[in-house]
């Protein structure tokens, strides 16, 4: 990662074009970050900077976190990150971090954390294919074999029911659209992870190309 931004995902909707050609978007919030921190590799073996987002109540926050506010002349911040990557370093600590550090067209990486889906069976959560569903037959969506024959445990590993979502997911290269400095929001073209109201990371793309593109490419 070279750079980034933290944000609140608000929600999809979808924009026009100049010629008329229809883009699903995700609205993401990005009012501006504060450098909290740079952590350098004299200090902390690394390089990297500590970002804050969305400003956290005095009451809701601890002494060490108001300390550390302090010292970047800003409240307590909710969602806290660190963006390693020599670019970010031009940023110094108590300076804002806004939506155009990205040009349009930039190829960016989402994470952020997939809804939750309580307990699910195989079919869902690991795409298993279904039994016959006709000519008599009891099996449908069930597990399938535990074990090899002769074996009396289940091995590590064997993909059963469970728990499902609310995982930590990246979404690569996908494309940066707009940024609205107006409202402190940006349009990224498709889906992110995430329900809304949920915090989310953005950052330049770690295997795509990230040189300008038309807006039109991947519609």
């Amino acid at each position: 990662m070279a750079k980034g931004i933290l944000g609140k995902k608000i929600g999809m909707t979808q924009i026009f074009s100049e010629t008329g050609v229809l883009i699903p978007v995700t609205v993401i919030d990005v009012t501006p970050n504060v450098v909290l921190q740079k952590k350098t590799v004299e200090t902390d073996g690394y390089e990297a900077v500590q970002l804050g987002y969305c400003e956290k109540p005095e009451r809701l926050a601890n002494k060490p976190e108001k300390g550390h506010a302090t010292k970047a002349n800003t409240a307590p911040k909710r969602f806290v990150r660190e963006i390693a990557g020599k670019e970010m370093l031009a940023f110094e600590v108590g300076q804002e971090v806004k939506g155009n550090i990205f040009a349009v067209g930039e190829l960016v990486d989402v994470t952020g954390i997939s809804k939750g889906k309580g307990y699910q069976g195989v079919v869902k959560r690991y795409n298993h294919h279904i039994g016959p569903m006709s000519h008599g037959s009891g099996y449908h969506r069930q597990i399938g074999s535990m074990g090899d024959v002769g074996v009396a445990r289940i091995k590590p590993g064997k993909k059963m029911a469970g728990r499902m979502g609310g995982e930590t997911k990246t979404i690569q290269n996908l494309e940066f659209i707009k940024y609205d400095p107006e409202n402190n929001v940006v349009l990224i073209k498709g889906s992110v992870p995430g329900a809304r109201k949920s915090y989310v990371v953005i950052t330049n793309a770690a295997k795509g190309n990230s040189t300008a593109l038309n807006p039109e490419s991947l519609a």
